[in-house]
C-alpha cells in the first residue's frame, strides 16, 4: 500500500516513516502543504496521513483539496490539537478519522489497517480490458484469472491507461500523472515500465504502442 505522509516536525516524520515502512507501507513524506499537494497531483496514494499544522497552511486546506477533485483517498489527520473545534472542521473537510498527538505507533496502524478495510466507493469499479481486470480499492490485477505483482508505480501507470480505456495517451501525459516533474520527459522511463507491464500480464498486445505518440489501452473509440 501506498501512503503519503504530510507531517513538518521532521524527526516525528522520520520515526513515523521508518516504522510505515517496516509494515510494508511505501511512503512519500511531504513537510510543506504545496510539496504535499504536488506529490497528490504526481501519484495514486492508497491512503493520507495529514498533519493539521504545517508552515504554509494546514491538513484542513489539503483534505479540501482532495474532496473537490472527487477522489475518495482515505485520510487521517493527525495533529496536536485536540480542540473540538479542529475535529470538527477535518471531519467537516471530508477527513475519515482523527488521531491526536502524542499517540501510540500500533494505534496509528490500527487505523490505518481499519481506514483501508472499508468497503471500496461506488465510484471504483473494477476496470477491465480485454482479459486485464484491475481493482483500485484491493490495489488487485489480474491477466486472464492470474494475480499479477505490480510494482506501486506500474499499478499507477497501468491504472491510468485503463481508465482512459481506447484513447491515445501520450508519453508526456503519463509522465504527468504517474511520474512528477524531477522526471525528463525525454527519458524512456514510460517505455521501460510498458514493456515491463506487458510482460508481467503476459499480454503483449493489450497495450498498444501508437508510434511517434503514445500508447492505447483497449478498442478504439469512434465519435
Amino acid at each position: 500500500m501506498r501512503l503519503l505522509l504530510v507531517e513538518d516536525d521532521v524527526s516525528l516524520a522520520t520515526v513515523v516513516e521508518r516504522g510505515l515502512q517496516e509494515d510494508g507501507y511505501a511512503v512519500d513524506v511531504a513537510g510543506t502543504m504545496l510539496d504535499a499537494l504536488h506529490d497528490l497531483d504526481s501519484n495514486e496514494y492508497d491512503v493520507a496521513v495529514l498533519d493539521l499544522g504545517l508552515p504554509d497552511g494546514d491538513g484542513v486546506q489539503i483534505c479540501r483539496w482532495i474532496r473537490e477533485r472527487g477522489q475518495h483517498l482515505p485520510v487521517l489527520m493527525l495533529t496536536a490539537r485536540d480542540g473540538l473545534s479542529d475535529k470538527v472542521d477535518g471531519l467537516d473537510a471530508g477527513a475519515d478519522d482523527y488521531l491526536t498527538k502524542p499517540f501510540d505507533y500500533p494505534e496509528l496502524t490500527a487505523r490505518l489497517r481499519a481506514l483501508l478495510r472499508r468497503p471500496s466507493d461506488v465510484h471504483q469499479p473494477t476496470l477491465e480490458v480485454e482479459s486485464i481486470r484491475l481493482d483500485p480499492a484491493t490495489r488487485v490485477v489480474r491477466s486472464a484469472g492470474v494475480t499479477v505483482p505490480l510494482t506501486a508505480r506500474e499499478f499507477s501507470l497501468l491504472e491510468y491507461l485503463m481508465r482512459h480505456g481506447g484513447l491515445v495517451v501520450s508519453r508526456e501525459t503519463l509522465l504527468e500523472h504517474v511520474w512528477d516533474a524531477n522526471y525528463d520527459g525525454l527519458s524512456n522511463v514510460v517505455d521501460v515500465h510498458i514493456a515491463n507491464l506487458r510482460r508481467k500480464l503476459s499480454a503483449e498486445d493489450v497495450i498498444e504502442t501508437i508510434r511517434g505518440v503514445g500508447y492505447r489501452m483497449g478498442a478504439e473509440v469512434v465519435a
